[in-house]
């Protein structure tokens, strides 16, 4: 598990809030995000499938209910697990599907989370995204929390540009693309973009960003 330091963050934090009125709000409000930082396991990945798409309540039911099924969440519980029983803590089939393939990329060694965390950041990238089950977004915010990748950025989180949207003021959210295109000029921390976002929501709102395990 690693973070930034307090000092690189508070640098970050001043250059985002240079570069972009929103942040500088931001910043105003939330001042330096607490990083949301987690041990890098197989554990850490199957609650961020089990949270996709859903709310967090019913992602925290699900999840409690899976723990209680498995106890300790690791590849091997869940490959030794009757699927029906994963479905009946209401998994989904699809991600009944996620979590094995994600289990059985760990265990034959075609994915490797300590390799994962030492690589740089495109190829950690790469390796994660090339298992069944491992989007873009859970594929960043597992760097994100996981090895503290100060530009891991979760494309496409509604969260984080509903955030933008309302600190900038606009009537519409941009859409992905233009979002995307505007966190352009946030590289290299655009993973402090994102928690000074999410901090700013959870402040806002009493939302939080999705959960490291």
């Amino acid at each position: 598990m690693t973070e930034p330091s307090q000092a690189r963050l508070k640098a970050a934090c001043e250059t985002l809030s240079r570069a972009d009125p929103a942040l500088a709000i931001a910043y105003d409000v939330t001042g330096l995000p607490v990083w949301r930082a987690g041990e890098p396991t197989y554990a850490m990945l199957a609650r961020m499938i089990t949270h996709q798409q859903i709310s967090l309540g019913a992602a925290g039911a699900i999840w409690a209910r899976t723990e209680a099924l498995l106890g300790e969440v690791t590849p091997e519980a869940v490959l030794a697990a009757d699927p029906d029983g994963l479905r009946a803590c209401g998994q989904s089939r699809p991600k009944v599907g996620h979590l094995t393939s994600i289990a059985e990329s760990l265990v034959t060694g075609t994915l490797s989370l300590p390799r994962v965390c030492t690589a740089p950041l495109d190829d950690a990238r790469r390796e994660l995204v090339a298992v069944k089950g491992i989007g873009p977004w859970t594929a960043e915010l597992f760097l994100l929390y996981a090895t503290g990748a100060m530009d891991a950025f979760p494309v496409g989180d509604v969260g984080l540009m509903e955030a933008h949207r309302l600190l900038a003021a606009h009537e519409t959210r941009m859409d992905i693309k233009a979002f995307t295109q505007h966190a352009e000029g946030w590289r290299p921390n655009r993973g402090v973009a994102a928690h000074l976002l999410w901090a700013w929501l959870h402040m806002h709102r009493g939302d939080a960003a999705p959960a490291a395990t």
